[in-house]
């Protein structure tokens, strides 16, 4: 399989795959791979910050039900409300007082739909199921990583590398160099 190119297009499949993966948990309390973090969390980082992202370049989101109280609600409104944003108004300019000027559809894919991409192997990780994630998808990521890896790190949003074989497969390579470990699994499981 491999991911579209379009923003758009890229979006509503990777944001799909982390619905479907929503859908399937059952156990909203199963640790999740990042410290700290259950799968009710991975599901509220995704949902709480890229509102504020957006908000502080001049875009809203609207406000949609809880994680605490819903997370499948939660995840598919937002979701909704991040593709329409995609179809309607990707084409607009967007400046972002920390990521400076850019196309809306671009900023999006970049910072946020690489991050639902990430997290859905946190959430699969941590519920017991295997995710779908594009391996060339991954390659790109990583790639696209390496030469600002020192930024990434001291952003604290990641952890030390975790090493992997050198002919690991790139969804394995790009867990590992964003600090998780690539076998990690739950103890508990979040599907019958």
């Amino acid at each position: 399989m491999s991911l579209p190119e379009a923003p758009a297009a890229r979006h509503q499949v990777v944001a799909g795959e982390f619905a479907r993966l929503v859908e399937q948990t059952t156990d909203w309390s199963a640790p999740a791979p990042v410290e700290g973090w259950t799968a009710r969390d991975v599901v509220d980082h995704l949902v709480s910050w890229f509102g504020g992202f957006l908000s502080a370049g001049g875009v809203e989101l609207p406000a949609g039900p809880s994680v605490a109280d819903d997370p499948l609600a939660a995840w598919h409104h937002h979701a909704n409300g991040v593709q329409a944003l995609l179809d309607k108004r990707g084409d607009e300019e967007f400046t972002h007082p920390h990521v400076g000027p850019g196309q809306l559809a671009g900023t999006i894919d970049r910072f946020y739909t690489s991050d639902v991409f990430m997290h859905s192997w946190d959430l699969a990780r941590a519920t017991g199921q295997e995710p779908r994630l594009d391996q060339d998808f991954a390659g790109q990521m990583l790639e696209a990583m390496r030469p600002i890896e020192s930024l990434l790190r001291d952003s604290g949003q990641y952890g030390p590398a975790v090493p992997v074989p050198d002919d690991a497969a790139p969804v394995e390579q790009l867990m590992g160099f964003v600090g998780r470990d690539p076998g990690w699994r739950s103890s508990t499981r979040g599907t019958p």
